[in-house]
């Protein structure tokens, strides 16, 4: 607000107590100062706005658009009340009424720059790119200034990107605009560098890549000089795509003469030799070999390139990384292509091992060396190791004494080596005890490398966390291969510690809320996630670590706030990108402007984002339905219908960061690309069956109208039988995916621990609640065939809804019994814990929310029947009266559920209890092998699981006592 240009206006002076009030939140205040200044000038337009933006601010939304109708029905023309209205329908989320606002302005005035500006704006916003066209030529008449008629060509350029017909695109939207630049070309008026990267991006578009090099080559192409090397980029760019291999490789190694540093440049140099090569390209024979000059078009050139830069680094004062990894890198084509060539160059081990000796004490060197190690025969890893160790300087090693590094260095060095021995396996192939001896050398070297990090500060990491790390790695191993589950708590106590000594670790971070999350321990997870203060498309990247466990681990208030937070920045991006492209214009940042709409399309159409709002449905159903509010109403306010489907499924798009965790596995233990794949189509699948089962619940309202007698053209006009033929159709989708999930499910595949986290779907089939939701959305069936047919004549129909009842009951007391047993229990003095217990307790209170609100549409069809009989009963005054057999069969169905909801919340007292008498604090004092230190973490670790898992069972108990209440309420 306080931003607004100055007005000169004398209600200026009269509005400002009331922006000042609308700025500092005081959004009362400004209400009432509005109504006082409107009382003595009833006509004071933006008084009326920016009372309507106080509205709008303290949740009276009516009325604010009520009071914003009013004023922009006057087509108001002056700058105050425009600009508080814009500010107002944004804040409602109507950036289309924004448009009308200034359509009619520029009606009334329309030789005003600032307002049409304003309309062009407008229209990016709401991304109407024909008008924005229109608008900017409209503009650039009445004022001639060059950006105005390159909004216009680029609103032509994002026409052909949003347009359907890919032809349309090439044959019109496209050669128009390119005409209309040429013309500024001709007449000599291209004035910035964004008007040439704009004729550029339309001739690549359009595949012209010869033309879009001319200019790139040309007088044009000496206004790109914002970015470095943009020139040479793009001549590159245009050459790849013409196969210009010759040029390519001149300019690649003209660029690597004046930088031997440059990585992207030795790429494109060895693809084109190798390329040239194949293509057994010869110079002419006069003149220059290209037009970049000379060209290397054999592996003897390209070595003997190499080597002088090599030989170049080895005489600079600066330490070059590229010319010895660009070695790396030729020899590994070389061996790829089969040629005999690579001896020339060296043996890679050798030469991995001098680069070692140059640059082991960076924490890249790892990282370098990982990409090459595949060069090195499996035979020669251990030989390799031992002679990386020798170069390493440590102290002599004793008896009771490890040999540790003098200084940092040394630490670093010891480190890329210590990285390199797992990258090659030889931590795997080890027997359980050799890997507790391991642990043990990498824990002592994490504390002794703690003392070169004690002027760190609190936001630092330590130098040898990375010891700590591959420690815990080595445990989460034992765990995973041998089911040692006291390795699991020694590597959170590991974790733990690493912590208050490296507070902004992330790593340690995201490992302890992936292992907490696997014990079913919740709790401690959601301040992990929250200090590792995710970061804008964070949220969507690796929100999923958090939201995949809130819920199923039954702490359904955080759930429900982890599930807003993502949803807070999902919904906060289409505002966001907005302005993005806004400015975009506005700078003539034209090349980022389809990168903004890609940016946005990729959010909106995220797999994350798709799962976490049908999540937060299906949890607010269950937390508010039937509870403080129906399940009408819950489903009205979510503006929820189960025939529209909003899940854009083909263009589903799974941004999840699969490489969050640092991981110094070998290639067969990696996330491969094949996880991917499997892990994608089980999220997709999973996201099917709670989508259905979210529009198959959003249906049960709709059929609990009170119905006319059977009348088929009747229910046909009302459309209370298409409303049944929906939730049919619903439920046979929903056979169908959950077909397709049980077989996906039966291939039994498993991800790496540090890959893709696996679906609730294997759970929920396993845990018996499936087979439930289904069977009681096939009774919402039945009883509305008994519905449609009337009491009489329907005893083949009762004896099924009567059957179906009993089978019911029979399948939930089916699904209680995978609920039993203990949830964490001690085990000849080891820790065990049984989250999956916890995750179908979670599924068996969702399924009995599903099964009451079926019953409550049952129980809304037989009370009027009931109700009617009665009312006979005591006209015909008959004792002897037999009730039909379906109400005999929805009583005893009800005092079952009552009794089975009872006896689960019983069992959740008993867990409560048990966990409640354990004494772990005592396990910790008792374990011989752990240090004064590692006993305090320890018990830290072992009371935040056990107070997680008394929060996980409060809330579920709090819940089902609840629907037990609700169970009580029906009254047939």
């Amino acid at each position: 607000m306080a931003t607004r240009g100055h007005v000169q206006d004398p209600n200026d002076r009269r509005l400002r107590p009331i922006y000042d009030y609308l700025d500092n939140g005081n959004n009362k205040m400004a209400i009432q100062q509005a109504d006082k200044l409107l009382k003595k000038h009833k006509d004071l337009h933006c008084a009326k706005v920016l009372k309507a933006i106080g509205l709008q601010r303290t949740g009276k939304q009516d009325d604010a658009f009520a009071l914003a109708r009013e004023v922009a029905a006057l087509e108001p023309t002056d700058d105050n009340s425009l600009q508080a209205l814009t500010i107002l329908y944004r804040e409602m989320h109507r950036p289309e009424l924004v448009t009308k606002l200034y359509e009619a302005a520029v009606k009334k005035v329309p030789n005003s720059e600032e307002y049409h500006s304003h309309l062009f704006m407008a229209y990016a916003r709401v991304g109407e790119y024909k008008k924005m066209q229109q608008a900017g030529m409209a503009l650039y008449k009445i004022v001639p200034k060059n950006p105005y008629y390159f909004w216009s060509v680029m609103s032509l350029i994002m026409q052909s990107i949003s347009a359907q017909d890919e032809n349309l695109s090439k044959t019109m939207f496209l050669p128009l605009a390119e005409r209309m630049v040429e013309k500024m070309v001709k007449e000599d008026k291209i004035e910035a560098e964004a008007e040439v990267e704009l004729y550029y991006m339309i001739l690549e578009r359009l595949g012209k890549y010869q033309e879009a090099l001319d200019v790139i080559r040309g007088k044009l192409g000496e206004k790109l000089t914002s970015e470095l090397q943009s020139r040479e980029n793009k001549c590159m760019a245009m050459y790849k795509k013409l196969s210009r291999w010759p040029e390519c490789n001149a300019l690649s190694r003209r660029l690597l003469l004046k930088n031997s540093d440059d990585w992207q440049f030795y790429l494109t140099y060895f693809d084109s030799v190798f390329q040239l090569i194949e293509e057994a390209w010869t110079p002419p024979a006069e003149g220059e070999h290209s037009l970049e000059g000379e060209v290397h078009y054999s592996a003897e050139e390209a070595i003997r390139f190499i080597e002088e830069r090599i030989l170049e680094e080895s005489k600079s004062s600066r330490h070059l990384r590229g010319p010895y990894l660009a070695k790396l890198e030729l020899i590994r084509r070389l061996r790829h292509q089969g040629c005999n060539d690579e001896h020339k160059l060296g043996d890679p081990e050798e030469l991995m091992f001098q680069y070692f000796k140059k640059f082991g004490d960076k924490p890249c060197c790892f990282t370098d060396l990982k990409v090459f190690i595949d060069l090195l025969p499996a035979s020669q890893c251990t030989k390799f190791i031992n002679q990386l160790l020798g170069e390493v300087p440590l102290s002599t090693p004793t008896e009771d004494k490890l040999a540790l590094p003098a200084d940092i260095k040394g630490l670093q060095q010891h480190l890329c080596v210590v990285q390199l021995m797992r990258l090659l396996g030889l931590y795997h192939g080890i027997d359980k005890d050799q890997k507790l001896r391991v642990v043990r050398e990498l824990m002592l070297r994490y504390q002794h490398g703690l003392e070169f990090g004690k002027s760190c500060l609190k936001t630092e990491l330590q130098f040898s966390d990375y010891y700590c790390l591959l420690a815990v790695h080595v445990l989460i191993d034992m765990w995973l291969e041998a089911g040692e589950e006291r390795a699991v708590w020694q590597a959170l106590t590991l974790l733990e510690e690493g912590l208050t000594h490296s507070p902004s670790n992330a790593q340690f971070k995201l490992l302890l809320v992936r292992i907490y999350c696997l014990l079913g321990a919740f709790e401690p997870v959601v301040d992990l996630y929250s200090s590792l203060d995710a970061k804008h498309i964070q949220h969507d990247t690796i929100g999923y670590l958090l939201t995949r466990y809130a819920e199923p681990l039954g702490q359904y208030a955080a759930a429900s706030q982890a599930c807003n937070f993502a949803l807070r920045f999902f919904h906060s991006n289409q505002k966001d990108t907005s302005e993005y492209i806004i400015q975009a214009y506005k700078y003539g940042a034209f090349e980022k402007i389809p990168e903004f709409i890609a940016f946005r399309n990729r959010l909106n159409n995220s797999l994350h984002f798709a799962q976490v709002r049908t999540e937060r449905m299906l949890l607010d159903l269950l937390l508010e339905a039937n509870i403080s509010t129906s399940l009408e109403e819950s489903i009205k306010s979510m503006s929820l219908s189960p025939e529209e489907d909003d899940i854009p499924w083909k263009d589903l798009r799974d941004n999840r960061d699969l490489h969050v965790f640092f991981t110094w596995d070998p290639k067969e233990r990696d996330v491969s690309e094949e996880h991917k794949k499997l892990s994608l189509e089980e999220e997709t699948l999973w996201l099917r069956i709670r989508s259905l089962t979210l529009r198959l619940v959003s249906g049960l309202p709709t059929l609990s109208h009170p119905m006319e007698p059977k009348n088929s053209d009747k229910t046909a006009e009302n459309g209370i039988s298409s409303r049944i033929d929906i939730i049919r159709s619903l439920l046979q989708q929903l056979e169908g995916v959950l077909d397709v999930g049980k077989r996906f499910v039966g291939r039994k595949v498993q991800y790496p621990f540090l890959g893709p986290v696996p679906t609730r779907m294997a759970g929920f089939f396993s845990s018996g609640c499936c087979q439930c939701q289904t069977s009681s959305f096939y009774l919402v069936s039945d009883i509305y065939e008994l519905d449609t047919n009337g009491l009489e004549d329907t005893a083949e129909i009762q004896e099924r809804i009567g059957n179906s009842f009993e089978s019911l009951l029979e399948q939930l007391r089916e699904a209680f019994s995978h609920c039993k047993g203990d949830i964490l229990e001690v085990e000849d003095g080891n820790l065990k814990t049984h989250p999956s217990i916890l995750e179908n307790l979670v599924f068996f209170v969702e399924t009995i929310s599903i099964v009451l609100w079926v019953t409550s549409y049952c129980d809304s069809v037989l009370q009027p029947y009931k109700l009617n009989l009665q009312k006979r009963k005591k006209k015909k005054k008959e004792t002897n009266t037999l009730m039909p057999p379906v109400f005999s069969s929805f009583q005893h169905y009800m005092a079952g559920l009552q009794l089975l909801i009872s006896s689960v919340l019983e069992h959740l007292r008993g867990l409560e209890a048990l966990l409640a008498a354990l004494k772990l604090e005592e396990l910790s004092l008792e374990d011989p092998a752990l240090s004064q230190e590692e006993k305090k973490f320890t018990k830290t670790v072992h009371g935040k699981v056990q107070s997680s898992y008394q929060h996980s069972l409060q809330e579920i108990g709090e819940l089902l006592k609840k629907r037990l209440e609700t169970v009580k309420k029906f009254k047939v």
